[in-house]
């Protein structure tokens, strides 16, 4: 598949080891409607999933930081992106900030680059079931969130880009752990356009294909919204 690396086209449903604790049996029994994922039987199933998910999270939780030898060697970190080339930051840039905030903004990526910055390395693991490892600097998305004074009520982030339209959305909680970056910098540089420069969130509570690169969007909502692969089938919460 040209210019998408990584994800081939979904199954109509993916397993996560909590989703297999909670009714894989009768969820491999069932019919499943790939073309309506998220209703019926699969839909319920995906509502128990999500729910025990956010149970056991503990934003207390940190995954554990890397030492610099344990860095995935350059160009054998696999990019991603939907388009069928390398998307590149159209002129003028901005991030946009919206929704239930008290100071909505358009952010430059210099205005981003002087809120407080944060930097880990941590392994990266894909839906696919490969990992890699590689250090990410950015600034966190709970300072954002208190940067432009988004509301306690705004349960759910979705966040937007300019590949080809690709975009997802997250719970707050896993928006607000503290390794939860919008990163502009990977291994001590730039990001690089193959990795979503010029912003992209990172995290070590998400699987892959909720980290959204190229980023143009972030919107703090009441409502859960989707997602790219979300409407293709996949889980929507996807916690590691």
């Amino acid at each position: 598949m040209p210019g998408r690396h990584l994800i081939s086209a979904p199954p109509p449903r993916l397993l996560t080891r909590r989703l297999a604790l909670v009714g894989a049996g009768g969820l491999l029994a069932s019919a499943c409607d790939s073309a309506r994922p998220h209703v019926g039987f699969l839909g319920a199933m995906e509502r128990v999933n999500a729910r025990l998910q956010a149970a056991l999270f503990d934003e207390r939780q940190l995954a554990p930081e890397l030492p610099p030898e344990e860095t995935t060697p350059p160009g054998a970190f696999p990019p991603y992106f939907i388009s069928d080339t390398v998307p590149l930051a159209p002129p003028g840039w901005t991030l946009r900030v919206g929704g239930m905030v008290a100071r909505p903004a358009n952010l430059t990526l210099a205005e981003l680059q002087r809120l407080p910055s944060t930097q880990y390395r941590i392994r990266h693991h894909c839906v696919e079931g490969w990992s890699a490892v590689a250090s990410w600097h950015g600034v966190r998305l709970r300072d954002l969130a208190e940067y432009v004074g988004a509301d306690p009520a705004a349960s759910y982030v979705e966040l937007r880009s300019f590949d080809s339209g690709y975009w997802s959305s997250w719970d707050r909680p896993s928006a607000f752990h503290p390794q939860t970056l919008l990163a502009y910098g990977m291994n001590g540089q730039p990001l690089p356009p193959e990795h979503g420069a010029p912003l992209r969130i990172y995290s070590a509570v998400k699987l892959g294909y909720k980290m959204v690169k190229y980023l143009t969007e972030v919107n703090f909502l009441s409502q859960p919204t989707s997602g790219y692969w979300e409407e293709r089938g996949y889980e929507w919460y996807a916690g590691v």
